[in-house]
């Protein structure tokens, strides 16, 4: 199928180079759009939406994963174990390491807030 699609300029640059890959791009969208709502975070969506929220130490350190998210984390784990990954689901992976990396970054500096907070 085509589809036609009006975009920003600046969004239409950095898809530019990446035209091979829109239908992964666009099916990775869907999949995060089309998360459903529970206790915990089921993507990189609500997860980036709570740390804009600027939320207090306390928050950031019990920040944890959905049930829904550290299944899917687990099945490519397994996965790339066993059989390997495909090109589609070792660019998920590599995004799900970024994220918890950035999670860890929000962690160590919400814990060193903690700390200075503290009377000595």
């Amino acid at each position: 199928m085509r589809v036609t699609v009006n975009l920003p300029d600046d969004l239409a640059a950095q898809l530019d180079n990446l035209q091979n890959q829109l239908p992964q791009i666009l099916q990775l969208g869907l999949r995060e759009l089309n998360a459903t709502p529970q206790v915990g975070f089921s993507g990189f969506a609500d997860i980036l939406e709570f740390l804009a929220g600027l939320p207090t130490p306390e928050e950031i350190l019990a920040l944890r994963p959905s049930t829904t998210l550290q299944a899917q984390i687990s099945e490519l784990l397994e996965k790339s174990r066993s059989t390997g990954l495909s090109q589609d689901e070792e660019r998920l992976w590599q995004s799900y390491e970024y994220l918890e990396h950035v999670v860890r970054i929000a962690k160590a500096k919400a814990h060193i807030k903690l700390q200075l907070s503290q009377p000595q």
